[in-house]
């Protein structure tokens, strides 16, 4: 059964129309790359998975539950226990400056799992040195690079023991240099089968290490299928244009 489906999602912002009828699935496992032009929906609809976004129309249904039905939301009590199975990584990190990185890390969970302080540290510094980062545990995020910071945002997303992971743009705000560090952490999580939606303008990472490509434009599913059918072998002049305005820039 897949993990997580969309069905007929439709989002206007006033008379601006977002999404036009995105449907989708995802299994578990799979490691999907969204790609398209600005303005083509992608960020609108990933932070509709996690209700970050409501949508006007359509279902979203995680793991055979119902997040919105035909366009009518579960009860907040349900809501936020589907929207826990799901962690969010930002463009922007979205760290707190005046914490240091291991209680970065460790907020979400101390305010909502009761678990006991010894664990949760042992397990902040755990997933520190996974990320690379064992030495940053107490500085605070001014003193990180923009690498740095995003790293400790994906190993406070970890946290919380999510079933999907969904990025969005997580390289598109650091300087080329620091931009592999972030994506060899995503490409180790995917080694380890973690489930996940990147929006990404890396096609060199979408290539590698996605099993799925969606191509959206005007707020519409374009083409999807593998890499190796989107990318490398595009169906449809939209898809091809974009292509090859990204790959020679």
């Amino acid at each position: 059964m897949a993990i997580l489906e969309v069905n007929n999602v439709k989002k206007s912002f006033g008379t601006l129309e977002v999404l036009k009828q995105i449907t989708f699935e995802i299994e578990r496992n799979d490691v999907i790359a969204i790609i398209g032009p600005s303005g083509s929906g992608k960020s609108t609809m990933l932070r509709s998975l996690i209700h970050l976004e409501e949508i006007d129309e359509g279902s979203i249904i995680v793991d055979g539950n119902p997040m919105v039905q035909d366009g009518v939301y579960s009860k907040p009590s349900e809501l936020k226990k589907i929207t826990s199975k799901m962690g969010m990584v930002f463009q922007h990190f979205n760290l707190f400056p005046h914490l240091t990185v291991v209680e970065n890390i460790e907020l979400s969970p101390k305010l909502t799992k009761k678990i006991p302080v010894k664990q949760l540290r042992e397990k902040s510094l755990e997933l520190l040195k996974k990320v690379g980062l064992s030495e940053k545990a107490d500085v605070f995020p001014a003193s990180l690079s923009g690498g740095q910071k995003q790293r400790v945002a994906i190993a406070r997303a970890l946290m919380m023991e999510p079933d999907i992971l969904l990025f969005d743009e997580p390289t598109s705000a650091l300087d080329p240099e620091l931009t592999g560090e972030v994506l060899q952490v995503m490409k180790d999580l995917a080694t380890e089968q973690m489930t996940m939606v990147v929006v990404t303008h890396e096609m060199g990472f979408a290539k590698e290490v996605a099993n799925k490509v969606i191509f959206m434009d005007d707020g519409k599913i374009v083409e999807a299928g593998t890499p190796s059918e989107v990318i490398e072998n595009p169906k449809i002049d939209r898809t091809r244009a974009f292509l090859q305005r990204s790959l020679h820039k």
